[in-house]
């Protein structure tokens, strides 16, 4: 009994103590799981990105085909512009 509380002791020690086994008893515990779900949710995004554009193409934005939203728009104001060359 006593060599099981010591082994315990002396790992109570180095996990409070010795910055490397914490960090070494973390990556065993909880940095497998984290580095997986960081992995999916970042190819989730890319597939959402990849699916919203295409490379070289343009998205445009549709207006609603309601008709009472549609007709409340009359226009926007006129911009001057200038070509620079």
């Amino acid at each position: 009994m006593k060599l099981v509380f010591n082994i315990l002791f002396i790992f109570l020690l180095l996990i409070a103590f010795v910055p490397f086994f914490r960090r070494f008893l973390f990556h065993l515990l909880v940095g497998r799981q984290l580095i997986k779900q960081q992995e999916k949710a970042y190819r989730a995004q890319q597939q959402a990105e990849r699916a919203r554009t295409k490379p070289g193409g343009i998205r445009v934005d549709s207006q609603p085909q309601n008709g009472s939203e549609s007709s409340r728009f009359k226009g926007g104001e006129y911009v001057d512009y200038e070509d620079v060359k």
